[in-house]
């Protein structure tokens, strides 16, 4: 069976809690257990970490054949880490990028990822059905 991970960035542990208004009432790991009820022909594991070191450690795990396919949101590492920009880059891994909220519609900062030219598909502002869309573009891919 086909392995996507979905790896969240720092304070995507507080989903639910952390500005509703923007990211939304539900926790990720409830939601995980209703994605993972969506696409029952693949095997789907989650991974969250606010630290950028954990980040890269699980991604270099993952990225050679551990994983058929990765969803990923760093969150604000989008905007400001090189280094993992740098590890997609050397991983062999189908990546697409999500954004709960449109980065393009919030502060200029948010605007640039350093993430996106190592990613087959970006994204941004559909919520948590975002990481719906991006398994569904996964899995041309590796099926």
């Amino acid at each position: 069976m086909k392995k996507i991970w979905i790896i969240n960035g720092p304070n995507l542990n507080l989903l639910g809690k952390r500005q509703p208004e923007i990211y939304g009432y539900k926790s990720f790991e409830t939601f995980f257990g209703e994605l993972k009820e969506l696409f029952p022909q693949i095997e789907l594991y989650y991974f969250q970490s606010n630290h950028e070191g954990a980040i890269i450690d699980h991604l270099q795990t993952i990225g050679f054949g551990q994983s058929d396919g990765l969803v990923f949101n760093p969150a604000a590492y989008t905007h400001t880490s090189i280094a993992i920009g740098d590890c997609l880059a050397a991983i062999q891994l189908p990546c697409v990028e999500v954004h709960i909220s449109d980065i393009y519609q919030r502060e200029t900062f948010r605007h640039h990822s350093y993430i996106k030219p190592y990613c087959v598909d970006s994204i941004v502002g559909k919520g948590l059905d975002g990481y719906k869309m991006a398994v569904e573009k996964l899995l041309p891919l590796i099926l």
